[in-house]
């Protein structure tokens, strides 16, 4: 997660999406921001500065714009002084609204950079909100690769040399999309979404020991490759050893915390001869599965405890008599 960014970053970055113009101050452009929150000053422009939030990004919309508008110019420059007096990182001007010239002055000496934008307030708000969020978003760096399987988000990990990325490039042979491999970057989006990216220099780049590094897009086109993706399951990929018990029946799931977000985990025991890719299919249709309701284990276990409550039980062998003329 980013401590903070500066607002010289935020213009590169959202000058031509925001449509931002800078009016005055380019040695603000070197002010921190630090947070994700953005803020509408009227109650301080009116005043009332106990409870300003000044280290947000402030914006200046219709409201805020008319007021100042309408303020004789005592009161003006009274309001204004007032409100420049805090350590604001930068204030942006919606609907190209004039901005009054006092207004650009205090800036200018106080070194806060204002823009002007011809969006609209709600639109300024959304845009920029989304932007600052996904700077500021929780976010880790996990050794593994990962993988759109049936439209799940599969997370491979486990010691290096274990085989993530042998695993993903089959997937991929088979038709699923891989996002990343090696390093995935995981960013909480919300409440209980992460997702999941590579790094841009190693994008869509496969290391295969015994081979090297093969370009996943350049071999089996766009079709095998996809830019992010929401993670879903975490597959732990070990190897297998005869003393360990492993999971047989998955009534009790596993789980792991990524980032505060609780996923389901699988741990994998790997052995020679095993189908790791089909099993890592079955996995994803079995997520889908717990999707839409229906936990096999569960369902098995309530079946089983119907059948044990019943007083005639017909055993199993003697319970398929349709059998007998069955010649396919």
């Amino acid at each position: 997660m980013n401590e903070f960014i500066t607002v010289r970053t935020l213009l590169r970055e959202n000058e031509s999406r925001l449509k931002l113009k800078l009016i005055c101050s380019e040695n603000g452009l070197n002010r921190k921001i630090t947070t994700s929150e953005l803020h509408r000053p009227g109650l301080a422009l009116s005043g009332f500065v106990e409870l300003f939030s000044s280290d947000r990004v402030q914006i200046l919309g219709n409201t805020e714009v008319k007021y100042l508008s309408g303020l004789a110019p005592g009161a003006l420059s009274r309001s204004i002084n007032r409100f420049m007096e805090f350590e604001i990182p930068a204030i942006i001007v919606s609907n190209d609204n004039s901005i009054p010239e006092h207004l650009v002055q205090a800036a200018t000496r106080r070194y806060i950079s204002i823009f002007n934008s011809p969006l609209t307030t709600t639109s300024l708000v959304h845009l920029l909100g989304e932007y600052l969020e996904a700077k500021f978003a929780p976010r880790i760096s996990i050794h593994g690769s990962l993988v759109d399987v049936y439209g799940v988000g599969m997370l491979f990990t486990g010691h290096s040399g274990v085989g993530k990325s042998e695993i993903a490039l089959d997937l991929v042979e088979r038709g699923h999309r891989l996002v990343a491999d090696d390093l995935v970057i995981i960013t909480r989006k919300a409440e209980d979404v992460i997702i999941g990216i590579g790094r841009e220099i190693t994008e869509h780049i496969l290391e295969i020991r015994g081979i090297g590094l093969i370009d996943v897009r350049r071999i089996f086109g766009i079709r095998g490759v996809r830019m992010q993706k929401r993670v879903e399951v975490e597959v732990k990929l070990v190897k297998w050893e005869k003393d360990i018990e492993y999971e047989r029946v998955g009534l009790e799931d596993n789980k792991v915390e990524i980032l505060g977000v609780e996923l389901p985990q699988v741990v994998l025991p790997i052995n020679p001869g095993k189908n790791i890719t089909v099993i890592a299919e079955t996995i994803a249709m079995n997520c889908l599965e717990r999707m839409h309701g229906y936990h096999t284990p569960k369902e098995f276990n309530k079946r089983l405890k119907e059948y044990m409550k019943q007083k005639d039980v017909i055993p199993i062998h003697n319970d398929r008599s349709y059998l007998k003329k069955d010649w396919e």
